[in-house]
Order: C-alpha cells, then sequence, then structure tokens
C-alpha cells in the first residue's frame, strides 16, 4: 500500500503553476516536526522533516488563493518518486501527491475585498 499522511505548517508560500495543457500545478513544501530523545542523553529535541507536496487541477487553484507560508495543512496522497538530468547529474525527487487536503487553522492570504458590489464573491472564487 502507497499511502501518505502529513501535518504540518508551510514552510514558504505555495508556488501555482500550469502545465502547457492547461492544467494548474500547485507545489508546497510542509515541514512536520518530531520530538525525539537525543542519543545518549535524557534530553529531548525537536527534528523538523520537509516534505514536498505537489496538488493537481482546481483544487490546486483554489488552495492557492487561501495558502500562505504558515498556514497548518493535513496533506493525505501517495508517494511518487521521479528523476530528471541536470548539468550532467542525475537528481531524484520523492514527493507527496495529495489526494486530500485539510486546513487545520494558521496563517491565511488577506482576504480581497468583494468585487460583485452584493458583499460576496462570485461562486467562481470558491476554493473547493
Amino acid at each position: 500500500m502507497n499511502r501518505a499522511l502529513v501535518s504540518g505548517n508551510l514552510g514558504s508560500d505555495p508556488e501555482l503553476r500550469y502545465t502547457q495543457g492547461g492544467t494548474a500545478v500547485l507545489n508546497l513544501r510542509l515541514a512536520s516536526n518530531e520530538r525525539r530523545k537525543k542519543p545518549g542523553s535524557d534530553d529531548w529535541e525537536d527534528h523538523t522533516e520537509w516534505h514536498n507536496c505537489v496538488v493537481w487541477g482546481k483544487r490546486a487553484e483554489g488552495l492557492g488563493k487561501i495558502l500562505c507560508k504558515g498556514s497548518k495543512v493535513l496533506v493525505e496522497g501517495v508517494l511518487r518518486t521521479s528523476n530528471f538530468e541536470k548539468d550532467g547529474t542525475k537528481h531524484w525527487r520523492t514527493e507527496i501527491v495529495a489526494r486530500e487536503v485539510e486546513l487545520c487553522g494558521g496563517a491565511k492570504k488577506e482576504e480581497k475585498p468583494a468585487s460583485n458590489g452584493g458583499g460576496r464573491d462570485d461562486d467562481d472564487d470558491i476554493p473547493f
């Protein structure tokens, strides 16, 4: 079974891009923390692990409008590893391809004023 479930805070603003075919792709850098005992000691330390996450399609566009550095999220998805060559060196990248992204609080982008004069945004601006 290939399943990843990670909760943490975004370490930077998400990056929204589009494929040549017009599909939205949102890249997230997610930091999760683990408290563990220092080797050979009774002291504890925090260890931060960084995760690359990718969200596709309409969900990517919607989340790109509301997430920012510091947002706390829960990401559920699958692990995918790809490789590429740069300057003659082969690089490997493992990322979580998100199936679900749950907002858990933290930082949010500032609200935009209503654009239609009716006190609310158009339905096209709904992120989900």
